[in-house]
């Protein structure tokens, strides 16, 4: 009998802790993985995020989303609901892993349209936009570099990078640069 209850309080401690690993908390590394939308937006948001110490993943185009003290089914659930209240994906899937790490040591903005390499790159203090852009290979011969968009916590802003001024924009990790194709005027 003594050994039924040691195992099965061994076995309730397990049951526990395996709960505790998978709720995610501030400052936790998580990997999102997003399907069922167009390969070049699943590039640009599908990868390594921090879990902010308000609790919260910054996503591309949708903003913040609340993280902190749900599972990374649930916190999977919350994005794709986001995106699809935004009309932004119609049916997204999100895959949400939580790592044992605490933190990333890499940090990321996403560029992605008319460029050569659309993905991530390396975030670090100072990147400009034109930087990052550079750093996705620059614009394509489509590539409308003078309607660059720029999306931070949800809120889109067009730069014009033919304009020195603009060139020189600081950005935050987490943003998002989209360069639209040219229009019929080439502009």
């Amino acid at each position: 009998m003594k050994s039924f209850l040691f195992a099965l309080l061994a076995f309730a401690g397990l049951a526990a802790s395996a709960s505790a690993q998978t709720t995610i908390q501030p400052g936790q590394a998580i990997k999102i993985d997003l399907r069922g939308v167009p390969p070049e937006d699943a590039a640009r948001v599908s990868g390594e995020y921090t879990v902010s110490d308000s609790g919260n993943v910054d996503m591309p185009m949708i903003g913040p989303v609340s993280a902190a003290g749900t599972s990374p089914a649930s916190l999977g659930g919350r994005i794709a609901a986001a995106y699809k209240a935004a009309e932004i994906y119609t049916s997204p899937s999100v895959n949400v892993i939580a790592s044992s790490q605490q933190t990333l040591a890499k940090q990321v903005v996403h560029v992605g349209g008319r460029v050569r390499r659309s993905g991530q790159v390396e975030f670090v203090a100072g990147l400009t936009i034109y930087q990052a852009i550079q750093q996705a290979g620059g614009a394509d011969e489509f590539g409308a570099i003078n309607r660059v968009l720029l999306t931070r916590g949800g809120k889109v802003r067009k730069l014009d990078l033919k304009q020195e001024q603009f060139k020189s924009f600081v950005l935050e990790q987490s943003d998002t640069i989209e360069v639209p194709e040219k229009n019929i005027w080439g502009n």
